[in-house]
Formats: C-alpha cells, structure tokens, sequence
C-alpha cells in the first residue's frame, strides 16, 4: 500500500484534509470514498472535507473539494483560504 501523506489545515472555521497529489495521485473513483472514511470526528481524522490539489495539463494548479459525505463540492470559499493547523 502506497503512504498517503496530507496536511490538516482550517479556514475561517472550517477544517479541511489537504492532500497534495503532485506525487502519489488518487483516483477520482475513490475520492468520495476517501472523504466518507477520513472526515468522522470520533472515527477518523475528522473534518468538514477534503481538497484535493494535482496539476493538470494545462492549468498551474487543479483543486477538487469533497465533503465529509462524499459529494463533491464545486467550490469553497474556506477551503481556498486555508492555512496549517
């Protein structure tokens, strides 16, 4: 199994995993997943979601937002202004 490593971050109140993909990418399919697993307070890491940083192709930087029940997020305002915990 591949280490997964992320960061912890919080943004005006809200908490987010922050999971830097440049190195070890996950797959889209098990992104929900990964977010239903992780965000728990009493079972997991606890959050309110996850954001996903990779590079795409044509794009300095790509940023997917899942929330802790695994629907994806369009956009997040808390989430963009996080800062390490």
């Amino acid at each position: 199994m591949t280490e997964l490593k992320f960061t912890k971050m919080h943004g005006n109140g809200n908490d987010f995993i922050v999971v830097n993909e440049y190195d070890c990418p996950v797959p889209d399919a098990k992104k929900a997943a990964f977010a239903r697993k992780y965000c728990p307070r009493r079972t997991g890491i606890g959050a309110d979601g996850v954001i996903f940083f990779a590079k795409p192709m044509h794009a300095p930087l790509n940023m997917r937002i899942f929330n802790g029940d695994g629907s994806e997020a369009q956009m997040c305002g808390n989430g963009i202004r996080c800062r390490p915990r």
